[in-house]
């Protein structure tokens, strides 16, 4: 990663501004968006959000996008240890959903695969094709 710390400001010259906010954005939606495995992405979506809001106190600029990505960043993390705690709770039928959709051929099968997974756990069928 390059150094995106801002120039000491000059006379007449505007500062320049602190752009890891930006960057934690960018691993905080990632992280979004790549659920479960975006954890890791959105705890780095966090940090540099955390740290681009400290460099930016101590330089007295602005870090656009900073407290944004502190917060993508914490539901991408929230998101995915809701999806890794529902694997681990629902196991079972999670196993018994994906044996029953891969034998699954007509969209009515799939229909009744579907059903089976909402009678057993009370949850969508999209929750098991993470």
């Amino acid at each position: 990663m390059t150094d995106n710390s801002p120039e000491p400001r000059s006379d007449g010259q505007p500062p320049r501004v602190e752009r890891g906010g930006l960057w934690g954005l960018f691993f905080g939606a990632a992280g979004l968006l790549l659920p479960p495995y975006g954890v890791v992405l959105s705890v780095f979506g966090v940090v540099q959000g955390f740290r681009a809001r400290r460099a930016a106190r101590a330089n007295r600029t602005d870090a656009p996008g900073a407290l944004l990505s502190v917060a993508v960043g914490v539901l991408g993390i929230v998101t995915s240890l809701a999806l890794v705690s529902v694997a681990v709770v629902y196991q079972e039928q999670m196993t018994q959903y994906r044996d029953c959709s891969a034998r699954a051929h007509t969209v009515s099968s799939q229909k009744e695969c579907d059903e089976a997974w909402e009678s057993s756990t009370g949850l969508p069928p999209t929750v098991a094709l993470l």
